[in-house]
Formats: structure tokens, C-alpha cells, sequence
């Protein structure tokens, strides 16, 4: 069996929640493409890293189904195991920075996957939805406190690839900050924090906390 980590990233103020990350640190145990995606609908998380080479944060990301060139939430608990100022994935170089108990990226709203943003008048109806067929991929928001930019979000794949409800995903709160043009504190599913700001030429600040689970 190929070694990993798991990660919980975007975990709540006390610790808990969070989505769990697969992360295999020496990715060259699983050169290619068909073998990182076996493993990773093996492992069954929303996506899992693979980390090609760790002093420069050259990685690659699998959800179980399709590879992706870009990933908010994977990126930011890649950042916090290796501890590197930047994160090269094949949509562009990903800042990183730790501060506190906080891992922070910056990235580019057009690199995330697509996702249809879906707002809805209360929390209370977000957290009423249930999990629509697959099809779209669809992250569901309302407003808890808009003059403090608090939102309570449930993100659902749609992907049929048994993840009917992503805990905490880190693209979509991006393209959320973006459209919104305003920093965002984040409550999603069972209650993982997301916290992002939006920068200066089109960047997004995206920020959690992240735990070593095992």
C-alpha cells in the first residue's frame, strides 16, 4: 500500500471539521496519470495531492474521478505540510504563507472548475437543502451577516463518485470571493471555516486552519 497523510483543512475554531486530504509525499512511487487516479478513487477523498517534488511545491491533484489543474483546499493543506512560500500546480504558481494558526494561498478566480454559484434568502434554507442529483456542481450560500461578511455555504460535486457533499472547497469560495468583491468568513457543511480576502490584480486570498490527522 502507497503511504500517505491525512489532512483535515479549513477545520473549525476548535478544531474540528474540516474536509480530509489525501496526500502522498513521494509522488514518484505513482508516476502516472491512470495510477494517481486509481489511487485516489481508491482513497475516496474529495481530491487527494500527489507531491512531486516537495522543496520546490510542485504537486498534482485527483479528485476520485478526474485530475485537476487547480484546487483550493488541497492547495492550501499542501502548503501547510511542506511549508513552502509557493505551490506550482499545472494551472499556474500558487502563493502560500503561514500565519498563526492560519495557512493562507493566493490564487486566480479563472483557475478554479467551474461551480454555480447559488444563493438562497436564509441560512436556514442552505442548511435545509438536500442533495440534488448529479449533475452540476453546485455551492449553495446565504448570507448569516452580510455587513460582517459571514456566510453559511454547503457545497454539493454532483459528480456521482460517492462525494455527495464536499465539506469545506476552497475554488468555489474564491469564485464567491471574486463575484462578491469583498473578504469572506465562511461556514460550510457540518461546520468548517473558510476565510478569504480578495488582493489587488485579480488575486484571491484563501485561508484555514489545517490539522495532521494521521
Amino acid at each position: 500500500m502507497t503511504d500517505y497523510d491525512v489532512l483535515r483543512v479549513f477545520c473549525g475554531p476548535r478544531g474540528g471539521y474540516g474536509n480530509e486530504l489525501g496526500v502522498v509525499r513521494e509522488g514518484s512511487v505513482l508516476p502516472e496519470r491512470e495510477e494517481r487516479q486509481a489511487f485516489a478513487a481508491k482513497l475516496g477523498f474529495s481530491e487527494t495531492v500527489f507531491v512531486d517534488d516537495p522543496e520546490r511545491g510542485v504537486i498534482d491533484i485527483y479528485t476520485p474521478g478526474v485530475r485537476l489543474p487547480f484546487a483550493g483546499y488541497p492547495c492550501v493543506g499542501a502548503a501547510w505540510l511542506l511549508d513552502v512560500p509557493e505551490l506550482v500546480t499545472p494551472a499556474g504558481v500558487v502563493g502560500a504563507r503561514q500565519d498563526g494558526e492560519f495557512c493562507w494561498i493566493e490564487a486566480r478566480a479563472e483557475w478554479a472548475p467551474p461551480r454555480t454559484l447559488k444563493q438562497y434568502p436564509t441560512a436556514a434554507e442552505v442548511d435545509a437543502l438536500p442533495v440534488p442529483p448529479p449533475g452540476e456542481w453546485i455551492y449553495a450560500w446565504a448570507w448569516e451577516d452580510e455587513s460582517a461578511g459571514r456566510i453559511r455555504a454547503r457545497g454539493f460535486p454532483g459528480r456521482g463518485d460517492g462525494i455527495d457533499e464536499d465539506e469545506a472547497t476552497g475554488a468555489a469560495a474564491i469564485l464567491l470571493t471574486e463575484q462578491l468583491g469583498r473578504a469572506l468568513n465562511i461556514t460550510q457543511g457540518a461546520g468548517s471555516q473558510l476565510l478569504t480576502a480578495p488582493q489587488p490584480g485579480g488575486w484571491v486570498e484563501l485561508g484555514g486552519r489545517v490539522y495532521l490527522e494521521r
